[in-house]
């Protein structure tokens, strides 16, 4: 397959999706996920996925010929991990805040 170089892949639609979206997104859900589950700020969120991010760049360098050192598509590879940890995170802490404080549940009448 041929590299299709736009403005958020530089691979293939397919291996983009496969490799950060799948891969490394899964990676970043859980990781959000265990950061909740742990009662740890948002912090360390931006802190992990910038390194996860950096090993996403390496896939795709390593498998795919894409370009190791772009800032470009490490931002939108950031970007996508960044998001798909914050809902990890997110979800998980809505669950820990539900079941530690339930009088706060919407849709209860006072």
């Amino acid at each position: 397959m041929e590299h299709q170089n736009t403005l958020i892949w530089e691979v293939t639609f397919w291996e983009f999706m496969l490799v950060t979206v799948v891969l490394a997104g899964g990676a970043a859900y859980l990781t959000g996920r265990a950061i909740a589950s742990v009662w740890q700020g948002t912090m360390h969120i931006v802190v992990y996925m910038v390194l996860l991010a950096a090993a996403t760049r390496f896939i795709h360098f390593a498998l795919f010929r894409g370009t190791l050192l772009s800032p470009h598509y490490y931002v939108v590879d950031l970007i996508v991990l960044l998001i798909a940890a914050g809902i990890g995170f997110t979800v998980t802490r809505r669950r820990q805040m539900e079941r530690q404080y339930g009088f706060l549940k919407r849709g209860d009448a006072a």
